[in-house]
């Protein structure tokens, strides 16, 4: 078993673990203290908790790997291999007890998203992928829907106020005068999740943050999706705009989303 290999496998019996702990803060939610760290932006005592759970169970299996978390930040920074972790993703949904929301988990390495795992406790869904190897939903393989026109497309569209409000407004109008329908679920990672199985024939967002993204990125590629240059303009540090989807879908909805995009809204 390669190095990857075994990375593959922890990481997914880590992701549960997490899982389990914040599904038992998600049934007493009334109870945790929660902060807000921008407008929308809130954040909880249980984000914190799953990600120290997820770093502390990593660094004693792999002890020179790096991390790069929501809520703690960066860890052995220059790592070779960096785990990227978003231990609550749809933390709005979490605490209003919406049922879509996720643990994700990436492994960056070689400027390259190599492992991705999403796990929704509530449903029990955990989607797993390695680069080569293909993308699984609850162990059985996974693909991207073979949609090819908008008219018969179902978008997942995110929202960040880190964003002109108009710009998006004027994507979801070109969106809709090409009917094309879109839902918006409030965590990028299950948007991304779906769309690698077919749920939603794509996902987009102007500007959203990493952790929110590898895991879900590694996952739509193995399962045969497109997905543009997150990591160029330094996306790591900073995030960026991020769409994926079917191949046949892409070109389309890259010149809608991104390339008629107004320049002073660009990430």
């Amino acid at each position: 078993m390669d190095e990857i290999e075994k990375r593959y496998w922890a990481a997914q019996g880590i992701v549960r673990s997490a899982g389990r702990l914040a599904a038992e803060h998600y049934h007493r939610r009334q109870e945790l203290a929660v902060e807000r760290k921008g407008t929308q932006d809130l954040v909880s005592e249980a984000d914190r908790q799953c990600e120290d759970l997820i770093v502390g169970a990593l660094k004693g299996l792999f002890p020179d790997d790096g991390f790069l978390g929501e809520e703690r930040g960066r860890q052995n920074d220059g790592a070779r291999a960096t785990w990227i972790i978003d231990p609550i993703d749809g933390t709005a949904n979490f605490l209003r007890g919406i049922p879509l929301w996720c643990v994700s988990l990436g492994l960056l390495t070689e400027g390259e998203f190599v492992i991705g795992i999403i796990y929704n406790p509530i449903t029990e869904d955990l989607y797993a992928a390695r680069r080569n190897r293909g993308a699984t939903l609850n162990g059985k393989p996974i693909k991207v829907s073979d949609v090819a026109a908008l008219e018969e497309a179902r978008l997942g569209i995110g929202f960040s106020y880190r964003q002109p409000v108009a710009a998006h407004a004027e994507a979801i109008g070109r969106l809709l005068d090409s009917h094309c329908e879109y839902s918006r679920l409030g965590s990028g990672a299950l948007g991304l999740a779906f769309t690698a199985d077919g749920r939603l024939d794509g996902y987009f967002e102007a500007h959203i943050n990493v952790w929110d993204v590898a895991a879900g990125l590694c996952i739509i590629k193995e399962a045969g999706g497109r997905v543009n240059d997150f990591l160029g303009g330094d996306g790591l540090a900073k995030g960026n705009a991020v769409l994926a989807s079917t191949p046949r879908l892409y070109a389309t909805l890259e010149d809608l989303l991104i390339t008629r995009r107004s320049p002073n809204s660009r990430s």
